[in-house]
Order: structure tokens, then sequence, then C-alpha cells
């Protein structure tokens, strides 16, 4: 019995299927010994045979393609805009943000305040995830 491996990278799983089909394993058996060891939702039998198809094209790269996408506007000098008036006024909501930044999502605003920035709801204020129970009761 063999120990199964979890969570595996996309590209760990694509450099096992080039190496099987460089010692001319068929498609099915590769999948079958990808299941056995990665377990059932590594991957589907199409994608093996697609993997398979490229490699025996000449393709040798095992990562994914870079892909265009829809670029973020979230940047630096945005958090830094967004901080100042969440400095100003600690008292802010998503909403007044939003009045302040209108080419902004209030999700995207959310996330920039709760990720990017760390802050966190405290009553009606603000404050940074960095403030401990002792600086939150006083």
């Amino acid at each position: 019995m063999f120990k199964t491996i979890s969570d595996a990278a996309d590209c760990e799983v694509r450099s096992v299927i080039r190496f099987l089909n460089a010692n001319n394993i068929k498609p099915a058996e590769i999948h079958r010994q990808l299941v056995e060891i990665y377990g059932e939702n590594v991957i589907i039998d199409g994608m093996v045979r697609k993997w398979v198809r490229q490699f025996n094209d000449g393709s040798t790269n095992v990562h994914d393609e870079a892909r265009s996408g829809r670029p973020s506007v979230v940047n630096d000098g945005l958090v830094a805009k967004v901080n100042e008036k969440i400095r100003e006024n600690r008292r802010f909501t998503i909403r007044t943000l939003f009045d302040e930044f209108p080419q902004i999502s209030k999700v995207v605003l959310h996330e920039i305040v709760t990720n990017r920035l760390n802050y966190r709801k405290l009553c009606s204020r603000w404050f940074p995830k960095m403030f401990t129970d002792v600086h939150r009761t006083k």
C-alpha cells in the first residue's frame, strides 16, 4: 500500500504525468496511478489525456500559463489614501469611504480596510488588528 499525498500542486501532478508519459504508459494507467497516490479528486481522466497530448506535441512546460485578467484597481497609493481618510475619522463607515472614493466598489473598499490595512471594527470605531485586548478596553 502506498502513502497518499494530499494537497499536491498542479505542476507536481503534471510533472508526474510527463514522467509517466515519457515511460510510454497509457493515459488511463497514468490516471489510475494518480488517483491511487493523490486521491480521487486530484485530476480527471480527460485532463490526463490533454496533458499527455501536449507533452507528445513537444510541450515541456508543467506550469500554468499566464492569463490576462481584469487588472486590480488596488495599488499602494490608493491604500495610502484610504488609510489617510481613516485616520481623519475613525468613526467612518464603508459607505462614507465609498462617498470619498466612488470609483471603487464597497466590497473592494472593505477588502482594503480589513485585509490590506488590517483594521477591525470595535463598537463604532475601527482599530488596527495589532491591538491587544488590554488596548481595546482602554
